[in-house]
């Protein structure tokens, strides 16, 4: 009997030596794997295999900038700016992942989102009213809106519940202040922290559900400098002056350099998009921007000037804002901040290149 129960126990010392050393061996081969590819595959819904993407390879990059940062999974805010001339030097602009620029009356005066996800400024402003043309890009952006208000249709749709806002005019926890030296209603100011401290007390969401957009460091070998005028009226036309040697476009706006108020920089962004849209106007003060369909887009990054288009679901507000090259393969962004030039098809918008 002694001589049975050795003979098991030898077999199961022999079988857990085997089983272990396979379990082994299955880990270190997987590890190697995503150390070589970079990725993992997973079971798609449609049966087929598609790509995770390894957290050390992506994961902690802002889902608009692609730029690695702390607060790569934080939920983004987007914060509407005033954009008019006795309201600059705007503050905090700098550090947005990804802005918006749009006419809230047709053929006249723009105004800005500016969405944030890595950085924390400690003073955004200044804060103004927003328009319901700006609600389905916050959507689609699982943005947090932060506004002063805004006009009778945006409010009745915001009333809605149809997503999260935090209103200046209805401030319960006290995020926002006046600041001296500008006029009201250009005088409105907020920060990061005071932001994030509101998400909390009103108990939204935190953490960011929105797919991102892709990214790409490849460049072009030989690259010019090039001006991109775009026609808004004045003072609010936008010129871009693109510099080979950072790689970077500089922002002037009505003839002066755009800077942040924060540290005196020039905005320097990597991607432009014009995106062309028509708008109408329905009462004196505001106008309709159509920015649910489809639409003709170019894209400006590493000097290159790339035509396309753009596409949202107009049966759907929360969907993603996409752009596209001629091929309709989704564009690949330089990392770095993204500005969004929406633009009446009539508008005069002009690139121009010269050699180095």
């Amino acid at each position: 009997m002694s001589k049975i129960i050795l003979n098991k126990w030898f077999f199961l010392v022999i079988f857990l030596f085997i089983a272990g050393g396979l379990s082994f061996y299955l880990l270190e081969r997987g590890e190697k794997v995503i150390e070589i590819e970079g990725s993992k595959l997973s079971q798609g819904e449609n049966g087929q295999e598609s790509p995770l993407i390894s957290i050390d390879e992506e994961g902690e990059k802002s889902s608009f900038s692609g730029i690695k940062c702390d607060n790569y999974n934080r939920r983004p805010i987007a914060v509407m700016l005033a954009n008019d001339s006795v309201a600059r030097p705007v503050s905090g602009i700098s550090l947005a992942d990804f802005v918006i620029e749009m006419p809230v009356i047709t053929g006249d005066i723009t105004r800005i989102m500016a969405v944030f996800q890595c950085e924390n400024p400690g003073e955004i402003g200044s804060v103004r009213s927003t328009r319901h043309d700006f609600i389905p890009l916050a959507m689609g952006s699982d943005a947090v809106l932060v506004h002063w208000g805004g006009s009778h249709y945006a409010l009745d749709i915001l009333k809605k519940k149809v997503m999260d806002n935090i209103d200046a005019m209805s401030d319960i926890s006290n995020i926002f202040w006046r600041e001296p030296g500008f006029p009201s209603p250009n005088n409105g100011y907020t920060s990061s922290d005071n932001i994030n401290k509101a998400l909390k007390s009103f108990g939204y969401r935190e953490t960011t559900k929105f797919e991102g957009y892709l990214h790409s460091d490849q460049m072009l070998a030989e690259r010019k400098k090039g001006i991109l005028e775009i026609g808004y009226s004045m003072p609010y036309n936008v010129r871009y002056e693109y510099s080979p040697e950072t790689n970077s476009y500089l922002r002037w706006r009505g003839g002066i350099a755009e800077k942040d108020r924060l540290n005196n920089k020039q905005i320097e962004t990597k991607n432009i998009v014009i995106m062309r849209a028509y708008s109408r106007q329905l009462e004196i003060d505001y106008n309709d921007v159509d920015v649910e369909g489809e639409g003709r887009a170019v894209i400006y990054k590493n000097g290159e000037e790339i035509k396309g288009s753009w596409q949202k679901l107009k049966s759907d507000s929360s969907s993603k804002l996409y752009f596209f090259d001629e091929k309709g393969s989704e564009i690949e962004f330089t990392p770095g901040q993204i500005w969004v030039e929406i633009v009446e098809p009539y508008q005069k918008v002009e690139w121009k290149t010269e050699n180095i």
